[in-house]
């Protein structure tokens, strides 16, 4: 039986996953840690992680000013991480592959399968596509609560592009700012916020007299919530190290 600490686990995500885990028969949370300590789901929650049981796998979806507290600990305890919190700083960054030298860490900035495929198909197809004249667009829309922006997983969309281009390209954010013409080494990152949208990503490439277009949208959150399962069954007792959802998907 492999033990779970959901951290944030009174959030939208964290709610989703409690579901999910609770269907899991080889999985059993223990804890839940949330600045809102009401138990809604019949396991203790605790407003420090310092509080909680011992467990096999903590799985992150929380805020990023929370990740400080999470990676002490994790620092202090060697319990493997499912991180999915994103929006994370640089020096937490810096942390948190820091921690991978001691701790099982698995970090991804989407935790779906469909995404995580199509950061394979881009890195195949880029090379081909950028030799051809292409430029790079991406355009990510996601719920009028999200505080980040760009996405995370419109950042991983583009590091994958970027590095199967030798990191020759740099990110291109607002041209508001700047009357020019496009630089042809630049890869175009917008953000759309709005409603209640869980998460749209389109990638475009275009081209002379020709456009190519590659889309993922997510319709509920349970996609992220069942990658991240899958993630935590993967990195229970796994070694020190940095994984990722390529890890898992194989």
């Amino acid at each position: 039986m492999i033990k779970v600490i959901i951290n944030g686990c009174n959030g939208a995500m964290g709610r989703v996953l409690t579901e999910i885990i609770g269907q899991e028969p080889s999985m059993e949370i223990v804890a839940g840690v949330d600045r809102d300590t009401e138990a809604k789901s019949g396991y203790p929650v605790y407003d420090s992680l310092a509080q909680c049981p011992k467990a096999d796998v903590i799985i992150d979806f929380s805020v990023a000013k929370a990740a400080d507290g999470l990676i002490s600990y994790c620092e202090e305890t060697k319990i493997p991480l499912v991180l999915c919190t994103t929006g994370l700083s640089e020096d937490q960054l810096l942390r948190v592959n820091k921690l991978s030298e001691t701790s099982a860490v698995l970090r991804s900035a989407n935790m779906s399968v469909g995404i995580n495929l199509l950061i394979k198909v881009l890195k195949e197809i880029s090379p081909v596509l950028a030799a051809a004249g292409f430029d790079i667009e991406i355009l990510e829309k996601h719920h009028n609560r999200k505080l980040d922006a760009p996405s995370g997983t419109a950042l991983a969309l583009a590091d994958a592009i970027n590095e199967s281009l030798h990191n020759e390209y740099h990110y291109q954010y607002d041209r508001t700012a700047q009357r020019q013409k496009r630089d042809p080494k630049e890869i175009g990152i917008q953000a759309m916020r709005g409603g209640t949208i869980v998460g749209e990503h389109d990638i475009m490439f275009a081209g002379r007299d020709e456009v190519i277009t590659l889309q993922h949208t997510a319709f509920s959150r349970e996609i992220f919530a069942k990658g991240a399962v899958e993630a935590a069954k993967f990195l229970a007792g796994k070694p020190a190290g940095m994984y990722d959802m390529s890890d898992v998907i194989g």
